[in-house]
């Protein structure tokens, strides 16, 4: 019986022999692991014929401890996020015939012995082993004794080890930040992570031979809330992260603090194995190649279990890296234009288009009513954004239907909702505007929310001021509001414009802190109800300390008053539609055009345009202009208006 068995085995090992024409000793001494004299060529046509028809000698080598098996083991720290090297792993294993099988010790080095005990008994032709520890070295030497090949990965120090270039993808996270003119770079790091410590490592180096220093304290570590305030209170402008999840957890908590990725600040990341699945937010980063890093090393233990030898000096490895996208990289702020920080009311407007205005005992007919989005500081807003800046909005809006569509609104127009709070408590502010035929407008407001905007939520989105080069402040919100965020302005370098709205007096502090005055006629007489005349009322504001006064006249115009000027300016030649806009596009083009390098006197002539084209439509929001069709029209009215003088402002 065992007679016809060994015969049966002696015609499988002659049919291969056949099949890869070489004798049938050449075909036992390759399967056995004792083909030292045979050809490389020779050996790879055996084993690939053995591997086709999974021939195993059971009787003649079952006892013969080098005997192939054509099995594979795949022995890691932990499991728990094998995934892509698994599939690099497994794909290359099938190309060649094998089989794997995989061991998990849970980062605890007794189960890890249980497992090196395993596989020496099934014996297996080769490992991939990931260690626990350094102390994981006093096992290797039984799968040696059973002539087990082994390929290390990440095993530090005294094992030498196949690994990815984290050190490159470091380095080449910084270079991506520096690129874009940052120099106030910072990593962000999970504690007791190798692949932290190597993402550092090329880091540093970047920072090096970029002549760029490094401050040790500017080191953020995920879990660590201390590092927040290293972030706002540093002067950071981009980070680099080694672990993709450690992002996403620092994207979330800079956004309930109001930063915005990447206006605010650049994030850029290692991504692991899938975050394409995560469609929001998206942050730039570099994949980790587990794919391609799974097939390099199974290929790298079928060459060793195959040949004998190792099959490159180079343990590391390293693939083509690319960003996936760049959304979550800009240039630091201070190298962008400057920007306009608006401050002030934000209201949802009901207006209603009428014969005449509401009067005690009368009833009126209401000739059309539209809704919209309204408030000096959203009107302001979303003015400066319709001519081509970067602007930002600190207002409050309540927790009701009204506030979901007045930020939907906002989204639209470019406006950002990370000044924006909400208040629990008070409703959306309402404003109810009456047009009359000849487009004067009367408003009666409810402040709701916005008379609960405090001064300690101007100071948390105080980083909203960064690179601001005007700060527009209008007083339908509380005074003391409006004083921190002057001074907060003032702080960062910008110029407040105030316009004095529902204000029967400014005070002392808020003449100090504003540069520019800008009140209507009507406003301006009830400031300084002595002074009759609009001269004299910008006179009277002039010598309180402010430098430049503008009296906003309607259809007259507006006066500037300056230590250098006193003149009138004519308004621009439009029909008048509906007036309630007028003086918040006045405003937001001169902030714009003086932030362009336009004079004064320009911008003023500019913003008289503006002014005229709100005035000569319908609504607020929706009828301010946009930047090519201002310059369009005043390029056919008054070209030499556009051409700039070289004492601008900025």
């Amino acid at each position: 019986m065992i007679q016809n068995t060994r015969q049966d085995e002696l015609m499988t090992i002659k049919e291969i022999a056949q099949l890869a024409g070489v004798s049938i000793s050449t075909v036992s001494k390759i399967v056995n692991n004792k083909a030292q004299n045979i050809s490389p060529e020779t050996r790879e046509r055996v084993l690939r014929i053995v591997k086709e028809y999974n021939y195993t000698p059971y009787g003649m080598v079952k006892n013969t401890s080098n005997a192939k098996t054509f099995l594979l083991g795949v022995l890691l720290r932990t499991t728990r996020q094998p995934g892509m090297m698994l599939g690099g792993i497994l794909q290359a294993a099938q190309e060649k015939g094998y089989h794997v099988l995989l061991f998990d010790s849970d980062n605890n080095i007794h189960t890890e012995l249980r497992h090196i005990t395993a596989v020496c008994q099934k014996k297996l032709d080769g490992i991939i082993w990931e260690p626990v520890s350094h102390e994981s070295a006093q096992y290797a030497h039984y799968l040696e004794e059973q002539g087990i090949f082994v390929c290390y990965i990440n095993g530090g120090i005294t094992m030498p080890s196949y690994r990815i270039d984290f050190k490159k993808m470091g380095y080449l996270l910084a270079q991506k930040l520096i690129d874009y003119k940052h120099s106030r770079i910072t990593c962000l790091l999970t504690k007791n992570s190798r692949r932290s410590d190597s993402v550092f490592s090329g880091f540093r180096k970047c920072l090096y031979d970029n002549n760029i220093p490094f401050d040790e304290n500017l080191i953020l570590y995920s879990g660590d809330m201390s590092h927040l305030r290293k972030v706002m209170t540093c002067g950071v402008t981009g980070i680099a992260s080694s672990h993709f999840t450690a992002s996403l957890r620092l994207y979330e908590q800079l956004d309930t603090l109001h930063y915005d990725i990447p206006s605010d600040l650049s994030l850029v990341s290692l991504e692991d194995d899938s975050p394409e699945s995560i469609s929001f937010p998206r942050i730039s980063g570099i994949k980790i190649p587990y794919f391609d890093f799974g097939r390099f090393i199974c290929e790298a233990l079928i060459h060793k279990c195959e040949e004998e030898i190792a099959s490159s000096s180079n343990l590391t490895f390293t693939a083509d890296y690319s960003f996936s996208n760049e959304d979550s990289i800009n240039i630091p702020s201070f190298f962008r234009s400057k920007k306009i920080v608006t401050i002030g009311s934000i209201n949802k407007d009901m207006t209603f288009n009428v014969d005449g205005f509401p009067q005690a005992g009368k009833t009126i007919r209401i000739l059309n009513a539209t809704t919209t989005v309204g408030g000096k500081g959203a009107n302001q807003a979303v003015g400066a954004a319709k001519l081509g800046r970067e602007a930002f909005l600190i207002g409050q809006i309540g927790n009701d239907v009204d506030s979901t569509f007045i930020m939907e609104t906002l989204a639209r127009e470019g406006i950002s909702n990370r000044g924006i709070h909400r208040d629990k408590y008070l409703p959306t502010g309402k404003a109810f505007i009456f047009i009359e035929n000849n487009g004067e407008s009367a408003i009666t407001v409810m402040s709701g929310a916005n008379a609960n905007l405090s001064p300690e939520e101007v100071k948390a989105c105080q980083h909203l001021f960064e690179n601001a080069g005007f700060c527009l402040l209008s007083t339908e919100i509380p005074l003391p509001t409006i004083l921190e965020a002057a001074k907060i302005s003032k702080k960062y370098g910008a110029q407040n414009i105030l316009k004095p709205a529902a204000l029967k007096e400014i005070p002392e502090m808020l003449f100090q802190y504003s540069d520019i005055l800008i009140p209507n006629q009507k406003e301006a007489a009830a400031l300084c109800p002595k002074c009759k005349s609009v001269e004299d009322q910008a006179e009277y504001f002039f010598h309180k300390g402010m430098e430049t006064v503008i009296i906003t006249l309607g259809e007259g115009g507006c006066y500037l008053k300056t230590a250098q000027t006193s003149k009138y300016f004519p308004a621009a030649d439009f029909a008048s539609i509906d007036t309630t806009g007028g003086a918040d596009a006045f405003i937001s083009a001169l902030a714009s055009y003086l932030i362009e390098g336009y004079t004064l006197e320009q911008s003023i002539r500019i913003a008289t345009y503006a002014a005229g084209f709100c005035i000569s439509r319908q609504g607020t929001v929706s009828a301010l202009v946009d930047k090519n069709t201002l310059e369009t029209h005043i390029g056919q009215s008054e070209p030499e208006l556009l051409i700039r003088k070289a004492h601008a402002m900025f």
